[in-house]
Order: structure tokens, then sequence, then C-alpha cells
């Protein structure tokens, strides 16, 4: 009995169960910015103080629930990160994460890059999802059905030289890497829609942002953890 209880506590300080964190991600740093019951306390409305009606808690996940919830960003400003979250999209559903927003531009996506979230299969987007949104295309797809979670992990590290180099990776795959701030970086904003925007990509903090595009979509298992600069 004894060595049977050991086991079952050293299976859950490895394996956390959806929204906690295992022992060694406390030891790593990493902080829960959901936790399956309640939103308010890290998310609010983009521009607003509170959450919309359309995004709720429900079964442990974070979700819009129809067209109108407006997007959320996270209360707190990261610089040097690493998210993990899992998502799960509707039938033809398309949505996005957004990082370093700041609340100058009409819309999250004027001042904050995006990875894509997609239902490849049914969506209408030529963006997929785990892309770096019309700026890093990725020559894998690794996302799973409808209906399946997927998860995703965008690691974003300044450097010496004040750059940020990030990579976005999804279920275990890596999609795509580029440096924000470089010279091919740079040259791909300016071919782009956001050359429309100065405040694009330029601030070296900012929100999360889970964006609302008009498709449900939940979310779980949302973590963050700050990291130190490129040496």
């Amino acid at each position: 009995m004894k060595l049977l209880l050991l086991f079952l506590a050293f299976t859950v300080s490895i394996f956390a169960a959806d929204n906690e964190l295992t022992d060694a991600e406390k030891s790593g740093g990493w902080k829960l910015i959901f936790d399956g019951k309640d939103a308010a306390g890290h998310w609010r409305a983009y521009k607003k103080d509170s959450l919309p009606g359309k995004w709720v808690v429900k079964d442990g996940t974070l979700a819009l629930t129809g067209k109108g919830g407006g997007d959320i960003v996270t209360k707190e400003q990261f610089e040097s990160f690493e998210l993990s979250i899992e998502w799960k999209i509707s039938p033809g559903g398309n949505s996005g994460i957004m990082f370093k927003v700041q609340e100058t531009g009409g819309a999250p996506w004027n001042t904050g890059p995006e990875a894509q979230i997609q239902d490849n299969a049914g969506g209408h987007d030529p963006q997929k999802a785990g892309w770096m949104y019309a700026l890093y295309p990725a020559n894998v797809d690794t996302t799973k059905p409808v209906g399946e979670w997927n998860h995703f992990v965008l690691k974003c590290q300044k450097t010496a030289a004040g750059t940020f180099k990030c990579v976005h990776t999804m279920n275990g795959t890596k999609y795509v890497e580029y440096e924000i701030g470089s010279a091919d970086w740079n040259e791909k904003v300016a071919k782009s829609k956001f050359s429309k925007f100065p405040g694009f990509a330029k601030s070296a903090k900012g929100h999360i942002c889970l964006q609302d595009h008009g498709n449900e979509v939940a979310f779980r298992n949302i973590k963050i953890r700050e990291l130190t600069e490129l040496k």
C-alpha cells in the first residue's frame, strides 16, 4: 500500500491535471494565467476593465461561445516569455493568439503579431494554424482535427542586440522561427499589410491576446514563464 501511494504521489507530481502545474513546472518558473475556474483574475476585454459576456469559463476551459465577444487580453504585460496553451476550434473556425499587444491601435493586430489558429481542413483563410500570420508560413502541419485539443508553445526571448527571437511549436513540432526587429523581419513587415501600422511589433513588452474572429473556440492549460535575455 505504501508503495502504491508513493507511486501515485510521484505520478501526480509529474503529470498534472488540466489547469494545474507539475512540481517541475513550478520549479521552472511557470505560472497559470487561467486556472479552469475563473478568468477574471488574469483576463479582460481589449481596452476595457472586465471580461465580455460571451467569453465564459466552461468545463475547465476559457471559451468564446459566439460572435461579438470581442478580443481579450492579459492584465499583465510580458517581454521575454514562453507561453504554453491548448486550443480547440469549431468547424471552419478561425482565431489567433497575439502578443506584445498595446492598446493604442484600433485592433490588437495593429500592434501585436499573431500566431494563427484555424480549422485547417475546413477554414477559408490561406494562413494556417501555427503560422506567424502573413509573415512566416510553416511547411509542416501537425494540427489535430476539429474537436481535438492542440498544444501550442510560443517562445519569445530578447537578445543582446535588442531583437526578439521567437519560435512556434505545435503539438511538439517546430513550425517557424523568426527574429522580431531583424533585417529579415523588417523587410517582411514592410511588404505586408502591417506596414500601415507604425506601432506594429514595436513594443518590447505587451499583452497576450486571444482573438474573437466570430467563431467558437476554447482554450485551457494556459501557462507562461518569463525568460532572461539571450546572451
